[in-house]
């Protein structure tokens, strides 16, 4: 049997944090009983679409999943296991955030097979967190931290974010510092992104908030390479670190561009060669599955070029780059016949680098990345 991936999208937060442009909403926590009786039912209505599959990973993302009770997410991890086949060895991700969580919350979520927990801590110093708008500090992290590991938790990732602004290289040192001190497995490190209708992005127009500029970007970027891979962790991809072991399973589907469904509002899914998502407002996704309808739009048909442009540049992102012989054996083609221009110019510009086996970025590409995906566009 084929194995997929599935997404499991809940939409609701505490507070919106400045810089987000997720599909999330504050202020909606009244529409959670219902919305898990729509997500129920959305997962029961794809059983015999993927009565051929089993399951190998699960990741609830949001918004915030913690913001569910340990009841709440054992409904939803009873449906899915009633569904579908779940593989002994799943890998069953949640993300979290400080604020959020408890001792009890956590033993039930772990209870009940959530064995990954993905912690959007972004900061170590509380003057950076209330500039992001997040309404925890750095003492209800470790104590989280402290509470998981208790209950049984070993598989942990921790969200840190650079080039914040008023960070100064020494905050991000420190919290690079911290999480290896608290021995995290996982790191995913980001550079903020200002997206257009947040308050960051309006900040930012009127210069209410100055952002690091682009050469300290880097530099913080470059320093969290090289301190993690001395302290044992492994670059695997752009933005992410682990211990041995501890690579995100979920993740990696989407960066191998292999199938998986998204459930929830505004969840995407991947399968059988099309792309589609489901509506994003929350109270439409409750009305269509209460009328036994699934909430999905824009279902779009991929053609070749477009699988062939996703694989190299989702591929791209991880750092041992694209298996030269597994693009032949999905495609019936060498991707030489198809990106020689491209290649050619890239390696000129000394941006990627390739072997008998792999394509890869170099540690210029990374950093111009961009360009790179650009060019694999068909």
């Amino acid at each position: 049997m084929n194995s997929i991936a599935l997404y499991i999208h809940i939409p609701f937060c505490e507070k919106k944090c400045f810089y987000c442009d997720f599909n999330s909403y504050s202020g909606k926590k009244y529409l959670i009983e219902d919305y898990i009786k729509a997500l129920k039912k959305e997962i029961t209505l794809y059983k015999s679409s993927l009565a051929e599959y089993t399951v190998g990973t699960i990741f609830f993302g949001g918004g915030t999943p913690s913001i569910l009770s340990g009841k709440q997410m054992s409904e939803i991890m009873n449906i899915l296991n009633k569904s579908f086949i779940v593989e002994d060895n799943a890998e069953i991700s949640m993300e979290s955030n400080p604020g959020t969580l408890d001792y009890n919350n956590l033993k039930q979520y772990y209870d009940n097979g959530i064995n990954r927990l993905s912690i959007g801590l972004q900061a170590c110093q509380n003057h950076l967190l209330k500039t992001l708008g997040r309404i925890h500090d750095f003492e209800e992290y470790t104590k989280n931290i402290k509470d998981a590991r208790k209950v049984g938790f070993t598989n942990i990732n921790t969200d840190l974010m650079f080039s914040l602004p008023s960070q100064s290289k020494k905050d991000w040192k420190e919290s690079l510092r911290k999480m290896v001190d608290l021995n995290i497995p996982h790191i995913s490190a980001y550079s903020l992104i200002v997206e257009e209708d947040t308050p960051f992005h309006n900040w930012v127009e009127d210069k209410k908030v100055i952002l690091p500029n682009e050469d300290t970007e880097i530099n913080m970027y470059h320093y969290a390479i090289r301190y993690l891979k001395e302290k044992g962790y492994k670059h695997y991809e752009i933005s992410n670190f682990s211990k041995p072991g501890f690579e995100c399973k979920h993740n990696l589907i989407y960066w191998e561009n292999k199938p998986y469904i998204g459930f929830g509002a505004g969840a995407h899914s991947y399968f059988n060669k099309k792309r589609f998502n489901n509506v994003e407002e929350v109270e439409k996704y409750i009305s269509l599955l209460k009328n036994d309808k699934l909430p999905v739009e824009n279902k779009i048909d991929i053609l070749v070029k477009d699988e062939i442009s996703e694989f190299m540049f989702l591929g791209l992102r991880l750092i041992n780059g694209i298996s030269i012989d597994e693009f032949k054996e999905r495609f019936n083609i060498s991707p030489f016949e198809i990106y020689k221009e491209q290649f050619n110019k890239l390696k000129e510009q000394g941006l990627v680098v390739w072997d008998k086996h792999y394509i890869k970025l170099t540690s210029k590409g990374i950093d111009f990345s961009n360009i790179v995906f650009q060019e694999m566009l068909l």
